[in-house]
């Protein structure tokens, strides 16, 4: 039997040191080496679709999203499918930090809000005793006509997608009439099914609390559906896609419901009207409406306590916020 011999390995090495000085190389001490660069394989990274997208996917579940990063613009590009029989609207947004406006706003992407912003269903109402005088400014500020003409404000894009409210004429084809709490109101066929899961339960909670009934004897009536811009601003009212629903009573019993007539009268202070001096529903009724996904007008800065509006997504939010802490 023959053995094959094993090249001692350092006789290899002194081998392979010596044949490269011979060639007036060293790779041990060669200064070319220090200079030398090893290509790097460059592989695209592309961010994760945005986490915040699957709030408004829950919050309207009928709606198709299909995102795609757009690396022009180093954003996301989100299309919209709305069932719409048999001709769906269709439209693409970006999603721009949560604000989802088109391309051709993508420049003035300052000019807009995100949709998700903080509303705490659960925070009672801050006592205006306790603001502070910068806040006192700040809320003066807010509310001036120069701020709320030339200031940022909710992008209307994705609502009008959803809602089919970029003409009146389109939107009024999806108007139906109905009643709340005995009065007629005009609203958006897509609120029809929660705005009757709130009047169930104040029905309900009515046959009991004497609070809920004082109130509902107090209705005077009920507004939605009304085509306009808000006041002071070139925005489009959320009442004129019929999603927005204001409950007003009677009497409002000297006290203050709206932030605007409040200013006309005291325009260095309205900010400050104690809330005993504001007309509110009944906790129970702004609870039942949240529970619903309606947020109340009365925890604006800007108030406007006979104001409900229907925003699912808020609630949403608000709902994976409080799980994560």
């Amino acid at each position: 039997m023959t053995t094959k011999r094993r090249f001692p390995a350092v006789l290899f090495l002194l081998i392979l040191t010596t044949f490269s000085f011979a060639n007036g190389k060293s790779d041990i001490n060669d200064d070319s080496n220090k200079t030398r660069s090893v290509p790097v394989l460059q592989i695209p990274v592309i961010p994760t679709e945005p986490d915040q997208l699957k709030i408004f996917k829950k919050a309207y579940p009928d709606v198709i999203f299909e995102s795609e990063y757009d690396e022009s613009q180093e954003d996301w590009k989100i299309t919209l499918t709305v069932p719409n029989g048999d001709r769906p609207r269709i439209a693409v947004l970006y999603w721009s930090n949560g604000s989802l406006i088109p391309i051709e706003e993508l420049p003035n992407k300052a000019q807009y809000w995100t949709l998700l912003y903080h509303y705490d269903f659960n925070s009672p109402l801050a006592d205006p005793a306790d603001f502070t005088e910068e806040q006192i400014a700040a809320m003066k500020k807010f509310g001036s006509n120069e701020s709320r003409k030339n200031g940022a404000g909710t992008p209307m894009f994705f609502f009008d997608i959803i809602y089919d409210s970029q003409t009146r004429a389109a939107l009024e084809k999806h108007i139906v009439k109905t009643t709340f709490l005995g009065k007629s109101i005009n609203i958006h066929e897509r609120i029809k099914a929660p705005l009757k899961k709130v009047e169930k339960q104040i029905l309900e909670l009515s046959r009991s609390d004497e609070e809920i009934q004082k109130f509902m004897n107090g209705l005077y009536h009920n507004e939605a559906y009304y085509w306009r811009l808000i006041a002071n601003t070139n925005r489009k009212s959320f009442h004129s896609l019929g999603i927005a629903v204001d409950v007003l009573p009677k009497s409002y019993g000297g006290k203050q419901v709206y932030w605007s007539w409040a200013k006309d009268l005291n325009p260095d202070t309205w900010m400050l009207t104690p809330l005993k001096n504001r007309w509110m529903p009944p906790q129970s009724v702004i609870e039942i409406f949240e529970k619903e996904g309606f947020i109340w007008g009365g925890k604006w800065t800007i108030w406007d306590n006979m104001h409900f509006e229907y925003h699912p997504e808020l609630l949403y939010a608000f709902l994976e916020e409080s799980d994560n802490k």
